[in-house]
């Protein structure tokens, strides 16, 4: 049997390389030691089509810590969804353009 990410879900408080922080909205996990979230490491893996390998040599990570980004992003989708919207409305609120302005 293939073990997939998300088949072996850890609980948050039982994360070897991630952590919560404090922040008024944000309740994601970072990696410990690095101002770092998990969802960077995970959006990087995915947009630049990166292996485990690769993201280990671009952001000086052990391959566990990867590994623990990739299964927390894929096992807390709803979480970031909301944490991405929330965010959005935060800058949007104080006139931080999130699309390029066209100037024709």
């Amino acid at each position: 049997m293939k073990l997939h990410f998300s088949d072996s879900i850890t609980p948050d408080n039982q994360w070897q390389y991630l952590e919560q922080r404090s922040h008024l909205w944000r309740k994601q996990l970072y990696l410990k030691g690095r101002r770092l979230k998990a969802f960077d490491v995970w959006m990087d893996i995915i947009v630049n089509k990166m292996t485990v390998e690769e993201a280990v040599e671009n952001w000086d990570l052990p391959a566990e810590a990867i590994r623990e980004c990739i299964q927390y992003c894929e096992t807390h989708q709803e979480l970031l969804q909301q944490e991405a919207a929330q965010e959005k409305v935060y800058l949007k609120e104080r006139g931080i353009l999130l699309e390029p302005k066209i100037t024709h």
